[in-house]
Parts: structure tokens; sequence; C-alpha cells
């Protein structure tokens, strides 16, 4: 856990990293994932929609600080982009309890066993924490960050994301 809390104070100071070294979105929807009430969803089921998805922890502090931007975001966005939460976590009640202290107004996962390697298949080769993904419709990656999202960061990648 001390490598993954170091890689997430790197993270912070990370940037936005557009399409150019784009990873490969079908480990994404290739995985199911349990939710807070551990029922597991398939997330094939968000194919053709565009995504930002977002890999956090309850004990990363940048990833908490991020939650009130993706909710925003979600709000202003509503039926045009999807946020997708993937805690990489095993405790489904904790979890439960984190979402509603937190007023996530987004779907969130448990990755359980499976975060460091979706994450990784997904283009975080250092594992750190909080890491998101921005899928277009289509299903390419148009943008990934490692570190720290902003609202500046969700404005600049939107063209993108809704680009036909």
């Amino acid at each position: 856990m001390n490598k993954l809390f170091a890689a997430c104070i790197f993270a912070v100071f990370s940037s936005l990293t557009v399409a150019a070294d784009a990873p490969q979105p079908e480990a994404f929807f290739a995985a199911t994932l349990a939710d807070p009430d551990d029922k597991p969803v398939a997330l094939a089921s968000f194919r053709g929609k565009p995504l930002v998805v977002n890999f956090w922890a309850r004990w990363c502090p940048p990833c908490r600080a991020e939650i009130p931007e993706l909710n925003a975001f979600r709000k202003a966005q509503a039926g045009k982009v999807e946020v997708v939460g993937i805690g990489i976590e095993d405790d489904a009640p904790a979890v439960k309890a984190f979402v509603r202290e937190y007023a996530m107004n987004y779907p969130v996962f448990l990755a359980r066993n499976q975060g460091q390697p979706l994450m990784q298949a997904l283009g975080n080769r250092r594992g750190g924490l909080p890491y998101t993904l921005f899928i277009d419709r289509h299903g390419r990656v148009v943008g990934h960050k490692l570190g720290l999202l902003r609202k500046s960061d969700l404005d600049n990648i939107l063209p993108q994301l809704l680009a036909p």
C-alpha cells in the first residue's frame, strides 16, 4: 500500500494526455465488476456512450478532492457523457458508505483484485491514483490522466468526447 500511496501523491502533479499515446479500451468493456450492493455489472453495458472512467480509492486524498468536479460534470453533461467510478476496493459496505458520504451521483464499482491489472491494461503502467480515462461514443480512448482531475481537464476533453 505504501507504493500505491506514493504513486497517488506523485499523481497529483501529472497532466492530461490526449489521444497520441492512447491505450486501448477493450479491457474496460470486457470487465465485469461489482456495484456497491455487490451485484455484478458488465461494463460492456456502457459501450456506445461517451465516458469518463475514474479509478480511485477511499484512502487517496486527490481521489476524494476530485469527486465534486466529477459530480458537477456529470450533472452538467446529463444524457451526453457518463461518468463511471471504479474503486480499487474490496469492501462493498465501506464503499457504499463512502459513496453516500461524498454524494457520488455516478455509477460506482468495486474493482477488487482486478483493479491494478485493469488500470495497467488501460494505460496506467505506474499504478497511481487517481487515474481517469476518456472514451468517446465510438469506443476510442481520446485521453487519459494520471493525477488530480480538474474542471479545466474536463472542459478541455469534452469536445473530443462529444465529437461525432
